[in-house]
């Protein structure tokens, strides 16, 4: 298997190529190496699958900002398949053959593959840790009840094909280029249906609303998209049905926030608090935490509570929680606290001056963008 395919130099357009220079590119190709002009030519025949494969993906924005950003492997992670044989590719653009040389070339090859569908599904951040059965709503094409996804009523008879006069062929003719094709009125039957179905008016399809339950994972990363194999767009004439792409988004929390499997909280611990070392409790998604103020602690001290973060994808660990500490000093003290704190200090031996704090190179402006994440002059004042 392939790990890298150049899409963009195999059409010869730019990655800035907007989706009208890929479409013109992808029919100046398409002309060139069509097996019916170059009947027996294998060579020509595996480059018209490398082209329309590149041209499934560049002309889809989903497929195409998946490829950007992950490469061919990312597209093949998220299911992509590419095109078994020439039919495949016959069935997938059909309508754009139509719309290059008027016709859908091999037509007598009907079945059509379903589209895939694309949709989003919202988790608050708790429910990352237990994981969610989700409900997903959409609307997509399915089968016809009426006519069993024909598109005709099989019950009026037939009549015999007024354009290719029930041969099933014509004859397309551009230049020197001839190219015989099945005929697009009668799709190579040489006969056609008396009456349309009055349901799906010949198309075989009705819009319908689907709903679906999904299980979404712990653990799972905001915009992780999940692949729900069959649950896209009908295909038609026994293609195969498209896929539902569900995209996961997760809700901000008010204070808790992720980095991989670990999750982070600032506490804003009051000043008598840290003093004292004191039992606190904090909320935390269903329960409640009680942690203890460590001895001396410094602004921006970090607390790490094994096995309380998110667990991992296949469920055997958990990320820790790591909480924060934030000393926050009061705004306004009475005169009778200042000479109990003078007191306090007179005890204790601090001098009340303050030293400044030598920086190495290395931390200089790690610590400089910490200070100013923490506030004033105050907040960064080290307690002896």
């Amino acid at each position: 298997m392939q790990n890298y395919k150049d899409y963009y130099a195999i059409l010869g357009v730019p990655r800035n190529a907007t989706q009208e220079e890929i479409k013109r590119a992808y029919r100046r190709l398409a002309l060139k190496y069509h097996p019916d002009r170059n009947p027996g030519n294998k060579e020509a025949e595996e480059k018209f699958k490398e082209i329309s494969e590149a041209y499934e993906v560049l002309s889809d924005p989903e497929k195409r900002a998946i490829y950007d950003s992950q490469g061919y492997a990312g597209l093949r992670s998220h299911g992509f398949r590419g095109f078994e044989d020439i039919s495949d590719i016959f069935s997938a653009f059909s309508d754009l053959f139509e719309e290059f040389f008027g016709f859908s070339p091999r037509e007598e090859q009907r079945r059509r593959d379903g589209a895939d569908i694309s949709t989003e599904v919202w988790l608050n951040f708790e429910d990352l840790f237990t994981g969610k059965e989700v409900k997903v709503s959409y609307s997509r094409h399915e089968a016809c009840p009426t006519c069993g996804g024909v598109g005709y009523d099989k019950e009026k008879g037939t009549k015999v094909c007024s354009v290719c006069g029930g041969k099933g062929r014509v004859t397309y003719v551009e230049g020197f280029f001839r190219l015989s094709y099945t005929c697009p009125d009668c799709r190579g039957r040489g006969f056609e249906y008396v009456e349309i179905c009055p349901t799906c008016r010949g198309k075989g399809l009705i819009l319908a609303e689907r709903e679906l339950k999904v299980e979404i994972p712990p653990g799972v990363e905001d915009g992780t998209i999940f692949r729900v194999p069959g649950e896209g767009e009908a295909g038609l004439y026994g293609g195969r049905p498209g896929d539902l792409y569900l995209r996961v988004r997760v809700k901000p929390h008010p204070y808790l926030y992720r980095k991989g499997q670990d999750v982070y909280l600032n506490l804003r611990v009051p000043l008598i608090s840290a003093l004292l070392e004191e039992e606190i409790t904090i909320p935390y998604v269903n329960e409640e935490l009680k942690i203890r103020i460590p001895k001396g602690v410094q602004p921006g001290e970090e607390i790490t509570i094994k096995g309380k973060g998110l667990p991992s994808k296949d469920g055997r660990h958990r990320g820790d929680l790591i909480v924060i500490l934030e000393v926050e000093l009061p705004k306004k003290i009475s005169q009778k606290a200042k000479e109990l704190l003078k007191e306090l200090a007179k005890e204790e031996g601090w001098d009340g001056g303050a030293e400044p704090i030598i920086l190495s190179p290395t931390s200089q402006e790690e610590r400089e963008a910490k200070g100013k994440k923490r506030g004033g002059f105050w907040e960064r004042l080290r307690f002896r």
